[in-house]
């Protein structure tokens, strides 16, 4: 569930840029990409919390240390791009 909210934050992170350099309101997406993100985060926690309840160790130290690293870095770019639509050139 996790990855397929991340790919929906992604495609409307792009979205939000593709129609910002166009010049049109990107609030939506924007909201949109930022609350996916959000709830990619929220999913990952939920599956990893399920492996600790049933004390599933070796899934824990297989795909925690790896995953949490590329979810920083993942939400950190989307922050990053979804901000572009806030700094867009005055008309």
């Amino acid at each position: 569930m996790w990855f397929f909210f991340g790919v929906i934050a992604i495609i409307t992170a792009l979205l939000n840029v593709a129609l910002t350099v166009q010049g049109k309101d990107t609030k939506c997406f924007r909201f949109i990409s930022l609350s996916f993100t959000a709830l990619t985060l929220c999913a990952f926690y939920s599956v990893d919390a399920q492996w600790v309840i049933k004390e599933d160790w070796g899934a824990l130290m297989d795909v925690v240390p790896g995953a949490s690293k590329c979810l920083w870095i993942c939400t950190i770019a989307s922050i990053i791009i979804n901000s572009v639509s806030l700094f867009k050139a005055p008309k």
